[in-house]
């Protein structure tokens, strides 16, 4: 486990539009996630995050399973001192939810255990109407260990998060929806049409702008009011340092778009 090495053969990265796409694509579909398929997942998305052409992130499963949960070949060989010892859970996942760009997680299937956990990492899920959620590792003699029981119950409230936890019930995807989960459901005959427009209209956004706006939502997710307040405040007043300030406020009172500048 010191030795990890990132599994990039299970993944498939490419570009469109501005848009960075990382797929997982394990040969078994469900997409067990592994030590070494996490790394590779991390690395992907931070060579996105560096890309100067890309404004929006989408990372997206099979047509099964965006991710079913870990790789339990490789868990059950693990013991307390092997996983502490190794920072298990610290190598890739701590780092998904560095990434500044905004990052889509596309839900096809199955997000369950660590696969729901990384969902959740990103900055909304957009989800087809098959769709599933669930933290079940409470039926395999574990919990949660990448921010599942923080996550979710930030998302969808104490008492529909321990139900979840305790149970290890799904969750459909109209279901996640209407607790917070999801972004938006898209039938399956809409869904990759939908994500591609949803994922464009981020991408063409300024930037610098974009990246300020995810930082002040992250800050309301993780702090008190108070300190969230003056955290936007600051942030705010910062974009008045942009060029891209003065285009929208100048495009707007034109009656024109704005050709961002990213800067």
């Amino acid at each position: 486990m010191n030795n990890l090495v990132p599994k990039t053969e299970w993944i498939k990265t490419w570009s469109d539009q501005g848009v960075g796409w990382i797929q997982l694509s394990h040969e078994n579909k469900l997409n067990p996630l592994s030590a070494g398929f996490i790394l590779a997942i991390k690395d992907a998305a931070i060579n996105f995050d560096y890309d100067q052409s890309i404004g929006c992130i989408i990372i997206i499963g099979s047509e099964k399973a965006f991710a079913a949960g870990a790789d339990l070949k490789e868990m059950v060989k693990l013991n307390y001192a092997s996983v502490s010892q190794s920072r298990y859970i610290e190598n890739g996942w701590l780092d998904i939810p560095k990434i500044q760009t905004p990052i889509i997680a596309a839900v096809k299937g199955y997000a369950l255990g660590g696969g729901c956990e990384l969902a959740m990492m990103c900055d909304f899920i957009i989800a087809r109407e098959d769709a599933k959620f669930g933290q079940p590792e409470i039926n395999i003699g574990a919990i949660p260990g990448a921010g599942g029981t923080q996550r979710l119950t930030r998302s969808i409230g104490k008492s529909k998060a321990m139900f979840a936890v305790l149970t290890g019930d799904m969750m459909s995807a109209e279901e996640a929806e209407k607790n917070g989960l999801v972004a938006k459901v898209f039938k399956n005959d809409k869904f990759d049409v939908s994500l591609n427009e949803i994922a464009l209209k981020i991408a063409n956004q300024s930037k610098p702008l974009a990246k300020l706006a995810k930082q002040a939502v992250n800050v309301a997710f993780e702090t008190t009011l108070e300190e969230g307040i003056r955290s936007e405040r600051a942030l705010f007043y910062s974009t008045f340092a942009l060029e891209d300030h003065i285009e929208g406020m100048e495009s707007f009172s034109e009656k024109r778009k704005p050709v961002w500048k990213n800067k």
